[in-house]
């Protein structure tokens, strides 16, 4: 089959998965429109066209849709709206408006998960006093907002009841507190043909200050079976959605070895940067082989990788100044990405650098040299 491999794709969202994914789409010559509020975002140098706009502006949102030949997003928090009219008119967006609205109230998303049969830690809903529902659940307990929580906000652990009084103000859920041992995540792509690979299964660390990954490890130092068991999981789940793109699947591996699914994203996934260097397909690649209908890429693990996140370090605001990335990148097997968002502020994701190696033990070594060395601040 030829394709002419004009496509023009428009894309919700022109933050650091934006530009990752126009990166992509340039490498396979396609043209790319992002809509995104802040003007020169992160994907602007890369794109031919940025509108200017909020994500819940409706007509701008019509404007990009109208003028593109596929529709996707980098980010939830936008208005479903107006992507199911414009998809009941026949235009094509992927992730659908459906899978969209879904995941963007995660009590949905644990609702789906419990009427196919993936497990998921226990939970119930807060209605009316949430002291009254936290007794009833038991303590120690997770709050989750419903709605809007990313990057470590929305999320308040209840540990006895002197901390309800500062509880989250919103709608939200109670979450039992497992055990964790570690947090998994696995990467799968399904194309508008049906077709689904699956990325390796990865472990998380996150920084417990502000609850943002900071770094991830490729492969899982887990056994054969629980990684066979998180990929099943993983396309368990993009099935449940009937979603089309790529996906990222965040998993708890309790202590008593359960494989708890936590939350999908819709969307290239920050556990899934290192596919960039390490593997045959990036994330950002798949996705537009699946929302294209081109066939999916090899998700094979080229080399072991860790990837860190480059958060702005606390007490620093203002414009960027990467410190040590001259020392880093002397370093064999580092590659830098930095995001290019015009402020720093403390624990924002400023940009990732991968260090691959053929030992998993020795790529670790080096990542805890570039933690140690890279750190970004402000000018002045």
């Amino acid at each position: 089959m030829s394709y002419s491999m004009d496509f023009k794709i428009g894309i919700i969202g022109g933050g650091q998965l934006g530009k990752m994914l126009a990166q992509a789409a340039k490498k396979l010559n396609f043209h790319v429109s992002v809509l995104d509020p802040t003007p020169q975002c992160p994907a602007y140098s890369l794109v031919d066209n940025q509108i200017v706009a909020g994500f819940y502006d409706d007509d701008k949102i019509r404007e990009l849709v109208e003028n593109s030949d596929i529709t996707t997003f980098e980010i939830e928090h936008i208005s479903t709206k107006v992507l199911k009219q414009l998809q009941d008119m026949g235009h094509k967006i992927y992730p659908s408006p459906e899978v969209l609205e879904i995941i963007q109230d995660k009590a949905k998303q644990k609702q789906m998960l419990d009427k196919h049969g993936i497990p998921t830690a226990r939970w119930t809903l807060v209605e009316g006093n949430i002291a009254e529902t936290a007794r009833k659940f038991g303590m120690p307990t997770v709050q989750k907002a419903r709605k809007g929580g990313y990057d470590g906000r929305g999320v308040f652990v209840i540990r006895s009841p002197k901390d309800i009084e500062h509880a989250l103000q919103c709608e939200s859920f109670l979450e039992e507190l497992v055990p964790v041992e570690k947090e998994l995540a696995v990467m799968v792509a399904r194309s508008i043909n049906g077709e689904i690979k699956c990325y390796p299964v990865v472990e998380m660390t996150f920084d417990s200050r502000a609850n943002i990954c900071d770094d991830t490890v490729a492969p899982a130092r887990i056994e054969e079976n629980i990684k066979k068991e998180a990929e099943d999981l993983a396309i368990r789940c993009v099935k449940a959605l009937d979603g089309v793109g790529i996906f990222g699947v965040e998993m708890f591996l309790t202590k008593d070895k359960r494989v708890l699914v936590n939350e999908i994203a819709p969307r290239p996934h920050n556990s899934g940067h290192y596919t960039i260097e390490a593997c045959v397909t990036s994330q950002f690649e798949q996705h537009l082989r699946a929302i294209t209908g081109l066939p999916l890429g090899s998700t094979e693990l080229i080399m072991p990788a860790v990837m860190v996140n480059l958060l702005g370090a606390e007490g620093y605001q203002g414009k960027p100044y990467f410190e040590g990335v001259n020392e880093i990148l002397k370093i064999p097997g580092v590659s830098l990405h930095i995001y290019g968002k015009k402020e720093t502020k403390p624990f924002r994701k400023m940009g990732h650098v991968t260090i691959v190696d053929k030992r998993l033990e020795d790529a670790l070594d080096k990542a805890k040299i570039v933690k140690q060395t890279i750190k970004v601040i402000s000018e002045g």
